[in-house]
């Protein structure tokens, strides 16, 4: 049979299959595969002859020696997938569905028909997590809830937010810095409070440090200033936060260097931040800042520069529907009550309501780095010289 016939007998075999004449379309198939020039596509459509006349142990063969062909085929992957499922195998439909995920090229790059298969097939996904989420839960509860009748819910914290990854409701990210990344260090999202033994005394300063927050806001237009400025002799970033009066800083520190304007008019703030550790390092570090966020404003998702400093919120003017989301994890701003989180994870706030919301924003160095680490990461930050300052 010539690569021309061979085409001509397929087509007829798949017009055969679209008129629901499944017995004609196997025959056709097979005269494919005996003469030796089946490929992917034959030995899926012979799948499907077998499918329609309710032959699932043929259908499962053929399409085995189709994905031997191509273990890509988007068809051949669903329908082996559909077949497990009729088969009560859902755990290798699942196995199957993810495989096809996994291959697909993205969407948009496949003709309508095919896209079709692969809305159904991130359905049957979706279908699949949170059965197996559903399952799970059923059989652990029992055991979350006593473990935290035992120790308490914190101690099931971290196992539970393991069980929500595993299971899809969370998605799982990763540090990912903008300019540099000192391994071995954990991956976490937010820290706790109770973590850092200089953060009570600072959260107790809150009343003061609101009081010259509110002496600087009367005058902000002077005060305050786009967090994300355009840098003279840069490519502009060309982002929606440049230049945006929607996020404004104040800076009491800036790339290490103090704005005594600025500090001057803020001495419990200053004495309040003198036993914090803060991240030091030459002509980049501190940066210590009110940071404001107008009504209605996105600060959208993004990652900061380096991984051996945590960012520090000290919520100040918190209104409802304010939060910050690092990761998989969303935290409301509680005045008072400080936030510590990794900011070269991805992360995002925002100011869903009609007032002004400020933090103090300051950074401190990674609790796990050693003094003589700090120092050396130090010492490298000024060689590269002055960088600008970080966009959080």
């Amino acid at each position: 049979m010539t690569p021309a016939q061979a085409q001509t007998h397929a087509q007829s075999g798949f017009q055969a299959l679209r008129e629901q004449r499944s017995a004609q379309a196997q025959a056709v198939f097979e005269t494919l595969v005996a003469a030796g020039v089946a490929d992917a596509d034959t030995h899926v459509g012979l799948a499907y002859a077998h499918a329609q006349q309710g032959n699932r142990a043929g259908a499962h063969a053929a399409l085995d020696r189709a994905l031997e062909h191509d273990g890509r085929h988007i068809r051949g992957l669903m329908l082996k997938a559909d077949l497990l499922v009729a088969d009560g195998r859902e755990r290798d439909a699942a196995a199957m569905v993810s495989l096809l995920l996994k291959v697909a090229p993205p969407i948009d790059r496949l003709p309508p028909a095919l896209q079709q298969e692969l809305r159904r097939a991130q359905a049957l996904h979706q279908h699949f997590e949170h059965r197996f989420a559903r399952v799970l839960d059923q059989q652990l509860t029992r055991h979350i809830q006593a473990a935290a009748d035992k120790e308490g819910t914190v101690a099931v914290a971290r196992f539970a937010h393991a069980l929500d990854v595993l299971t899809g409701r969370r998605t799982l990210y990763w540090p990912q810095p903008r300019l540099f990344h000192f391994p071995g260090l954990p991956v976490r999202q937010f820290f706790e409070r109770e973590e850092f033994s200089w953060l009570p005394a600072l959260e107790a300063q809150t009343e003061a440090i609101h009081a010259e927050l509110q002496a600087l806001l009367s005058h902000s237009e002077r005060r305050f200033q786009p967090y994300v400025e355009r840098v003279p002799g840069r490519p502009a970033a060309g982002d929606a936060m440049t230049d945006n009066p929607d996020w404004t800083a104040c800076y009491l520190w800036r790339n290490g260097e103090p704005v005594q304007e600025n500090l001057a008019a803020c001495p419990h703030t200053a004495a309040a931040l003198a036993q914090v550790p803060l991240a030091r390092s030459p002509g980049r570090a501190p940066n210590v800042l009110f940071s404001r966020l107008l009504p209605g404003a996105h600060i959208p998702p993004h990652h900061g520069f380096v991984n051996t400093r945590l960012i520090c919120h000290l919520p100040l003017i918190v209104p409802d529907a304010c939060a910050l989301r690092v990761g998989n994890e969303t935290r409301e701003w509680q005045r008072g009550r400080a936030l510590v989180f990794d900011d070269t994870i991805e992360h995002e706030a925002w100011n869903r309501s009609a007032e002004l919301r400020v933090v103090l924003l300051f950074e401190v160095w990674r609790p796990e780095l050693s003094a003589t680490e700090r120092e050396l990461v130090a010492s490298l930050f000024a060689a590269l010289g002055p960088l600008g300052s970080d966009q959080l």
